[in-house]
């Protein structure tokens, strides 16, 4: 198993990476996470890497962090998740933004996800609970949202510290309209479509 790779990217088009290392040349495929965080090609790079061997091929992929890869595992376990969506998820959202819908049961956010249906999201949040605290780093809870936090998180937040529970939450700000508003806006939005 291919652990890691240290060297330099000879080539980059998303969203694959060539890093030669050694001499040799490794074609790594990554989410656009990492992708869009990679230095030009010429600059040395370090990179958590997973090797996936397939009947018909042997595909490396490479992670800016730890935690990518660990949930990029994770979801390669859950029944119908293939490398292609867990890339997709890990590409569309950050691991703390994953494991908080999974939390709050967020379907409707999970669904908008390229190639990420209902049924899909649905699956994902049902065989994702039991893991996700597993596929935190050092195998313990995931640390709760600090600077990816929004506005919808902090109003999701907020109604669930009033005794909602998160799909009831979920459920209402998914029928608001909550563009450019703030965590306050959304707050007074939900409880307001709550008492009608």
């Amino acid at each position: 198993m291919i652990g890691s790779l240290r060297g330099r990217i000879i080539a980059k088009q998303a969203p694959q990476v060539v890093i030669e290392c050694g001499g040799v040349g490794y074609e790594l495929e990554t989410p656009l996470s990492t992708f869009l965080d990679l230095p030009a090609p010429g600059a040395d790079l370090f990179l958590y890497t997973h090797l996936l061997v397939r009947e018909d091929a042997q595909i490396l992929y490479g992670f800016s962090s730890e935690d990518e890869r660990l949930m990029f595992r994770t979801l390669l376990k859950v029944n119908r998740v293939g490398a292609k969506l867990a890339l997709g998820i890990l590409s569309a959202m950050t691991t703390n933004d994953f494991r908080r819908c999974v939390e709050f049961e967020d379907a409707t956010t999970l669904s908008k996800i390229p190639g990420v249906g209902k049924k899909t999201a649905e699956r994902l949040i049902i065989e994702m609970r039991d893991r996700i605290d597993a596929a935190a780093p050092g195998g313990g809870r995931a640390a709760p949202l600090t600077l990816e936090a929004n506005a919808r998180n902090e109003a999701v937040d907020a109604l669930v510290s009033l005794g909602y529970k998160p799909k009831e939450v979920n459920n209402l700000i998914a029928k608001l309209d909550i563009e450019d508003k703030s965590a306050e806006d959304i707050i007074r939005l939900a409880l307001r479509q709550a008492a009608t």
